[in-house]
């Protein structure tokens, strides 16, 4: 019997009409005994023939046309019952309006107003109860075949009240309370549902068997977001998150929307308040460059820099994949008020970069592009030169001789005493970019502004440990961390962005912009915890195995040398290095060294040089360690 009353499909709507009209028809019969005391020859003399079928031809005519009818019953809602009464109104309404021409033509009322109105009150209170009563039966029979999840809401305020709505009529899950900090708030109830202290989470997981913890609150401290997360996980229970309103679908949060927390809503920090005054000022109707602007910063750079107005954007990059992939991204964002150029190009293309700035006469350049993983180009090191140096230095020139106003080079952490190809060449850049200003100062150039800006590891960007370790988890492990002591820096990458755009506003031309990065973060702790995350135990579940550093790496990053210091700006996330100053033709001519013999494809003359250059370059883990030990001797 259960069986088969789960497998009833959903009824005709013509079924549902009939049903609405005898309904109706019992409604009407019932008003006019209730109106007459139950005299039924009173009754008899009321003309009940006539009203009857006026009023449920009316309701059958006016559901025809509001479609009250075609909500499936079992999932019958609060807009359902609305548009049952409003379609029984506009019955009664219609029913009063005949029975005064009615009576105006043979003196008597077919359907009297008392009638019609306790017609009205009857018949919305029938056809939502057998909607309510079938709602009901299928979801106590659904309720029998699968138990149901419960969750508990951190959070009462406004989005964690539309998080309950959305879990209203999911027989799949019941939410049964809500947590709050809020003193204020604890002990109340809203919606029906108790607010508990927030430290009760712990205890009232284990009293509720909560299966779920959703984090509703927006902006939460990320010291009280990693708590709840612990509590949770110790737990063995699950925790999801609430989006920021801005990427809701079209406005309207939906189930699909909350998703498990994952790695980087736990590393980074709270909200980044900008000055976006001074950065729309800055960009707005501008011409812009960004290369490398399908890799992780320069896309979101692109992202960003859309909500300031710009003029046009430039797009460079050698991925064509990429851009493809950007292209699509931007149309489906309907940015249609800027004019967007996506050009194929590499950096170290000269005839390619004199065509770009001839053609699009960028005023501001954001200079993105580069080859960063580590390991890869220190096995690759006379191509990680030409694109990071070559590349770098031939940009700024076209910048120079373009007249174009700022130019934003986006260096590294790792560029603070490299010990691998890949940060010594964006040192190498930060030089150049560095001495290159002090030159257009002295009138040398047109005056263009260049600014360099510092900042470590990108969560979730290309080279980012995160990926693999995602991908390593979803095979089952083992998950490999190269040294059980190593740390890195973090951000995620829309932060570092927007502290780009702040710097790219406030920079006067000369400064290398360091970020501040909060603390260094173990790579065995961030492993164990996106274990966690993932479901599993690290360890037993998961293995975590130590490689070894690779080629190139070092077991910490520094933002600043011993010889360079910093101020403040004002803004708190956000430092000048004071660093030493080199002259602009020594380090001219020693690149174009370095350059000549990356070209000839001799990667230990072009190391030889670069430590030269950059003294505080030690190799570590690398095959270039040699010329260290050589030097010393």
């Amino acid at each position: 019997m259960l069986k088969k009353l789960r497998e009833i499909r959903i009824l005709p709507r013509w079924i549902i009409i009939v049903i609405d009209a005898f309904f109706i028809l019992i409604a009407t019969s019932v008003s006019y005994v209730l109106r007459f005391n139950f005299d039924l020859v009173a009754v008899d003399r009321s003309h009940y023939e006539v009203g009857i079928p006026i009023f449920i031809a009316l309701s059958i005519i006016v559901s025809l046309i509001t479609k009250s009818y075609s909500g499936i019953v079992r999932y019958t809602g609060f807009q359902d019952g609305l548009r049952v009464a409003y379609t029984l109104g506009i019955t009664s309404a219609l029913a009063g309006i005949l029975n005064y021409f009615y009576f105006a033509s043979y003196s008597v009322a077919a359907l009297p107003n008392s009638i019609n109105l306790i017609s009205f009150f009857i018949s919305v209170v029938l056809l939502l109860s057998y909607r309510l009563i079938v709602k009901f039966v299928f979801e106590f029979l659904k309720g029998n075949r699968r138990s149901f999840k419960k969750i508990l809401i951190f959070g009462a305020g406004e989005s964690g009240q539309m998080v309950n709505q959305l879990f209203v009529n999911d027989p799949t899950n019941k939410v049964v309370g809500y947590l709050e900090d809020d003193r204020n708030k604890v002990g109340k109830v809203l919606n029906g549902l108790k607010i508990f202290k927030g430290a009760d989470l712990e205890n009232l997981i284990n009293e509720m068997s909560v299966d779920e913890l959703i984090i509703s609150v927006q902006n939460l401290d990320y010291n009280r977001k990693n708590e709840l997360v612990d509590i949770t996980f110790n737990a063995g229970k699950k925790v999801l998150h609430v989006p920021p309103v801005n990427r809701w679908i079209k406005g309207e949060l939906s189930t699909r929307q909350i998703r498990e927390i994952n790695i980087e809503d736990l590393l980074g920090r709270d909200a980044i308040n900008l000055n976006n005054y001074y950065i729309a000022n800055e960009v707005e109707g501008k011409t812009i460059l960004i290369t490398g602007a399908a890799g992780s910063i320069g896309s979101e750079i692109v992202r960003q820099l859309a909500g300031y107005k710009p003029k046009t954007i430039i797009l460079l990059d050698q991925s064509e994949t990429g851009m493809f992939h950007l292209e699509h991204e931007l149309n489906d964002l309907h940015v249609v008020s800027i004019n967007i150029n996506f050009v194929i190009g590499d950096v170290t293309n000269k005839e390619r970069l004199a065509y770009v700035f001839e053609e699009f006469k960028p005023e501001i350049v954001f200079h993105a592009a580069a080859y960063k993983h580590v390991p890869l180009m220190e096995v690759n090191s006379t191509e990680a030169v030409l694109c990071n140096v070559l590349g770098t230095r031939l940009l700024a020139e076209f910048s120079a001789k373009n007249k174009v106003d700022k130019f934003i080079y986006i260096s590294t952490d790792k560029a603070v005493n490299p010990t691998n190809i890949m940060g010594a060449s964006k040192r190498i850049g930060e030089m150049f970019i560095q001495s290159l200003n002090n030159i257009a100062d002295q009138g040398v150039y047109s005056g263009t502004k260049f600014i360099t800006t510092r900042f470590g590891n990108v969560l979730g960007s290309n080279g980012s440990v995160i990926p693999l370790f995602k991908k390593q988890i979803a095979l089952g492990g083992p998950v490999t961390v190269t040294h059980k002591d190593i740390t890195r820096f973090f951000m995620t990458i829309p932060e570092a962005c927007q502290l780009v755009l702040e710097a790219a506003a406030m920079g006067k031309g000369g400064e290398i912009f360091i970020f501040d990065m909060g603390e260094s973060v173990k790579i065995i702790d961030l492993a164990e915890k996106m274990i966690e995350l993932s479901g599993f135990e690290p360890h037993s579940e998961i293995e975590i195995v130590f490689t070894g550093l690779r080629d190139g790496e070092k077991l910490y990053e520094e933002l600043l040398n011993d010889q360079e210091n910093c101020t403040n700006t004002h803004h708190s996330k956000i430092m000048i290095a004071k660093i030493i100053e080199h002259s602009f033709l020594k380090i001219n001519s020693a690149i174009d060294g370095i350059i000549d013999v990356a070209i000839s494809q001799d990667e230990y003359e072009m190391v030889k040089k670069m430590k030269a250059l950059v003294p505080e370059y030690i190799s570590n883990e690398s095959k270039f360690a040699k010329l260290d030990k050589k030097s010393a001797s």
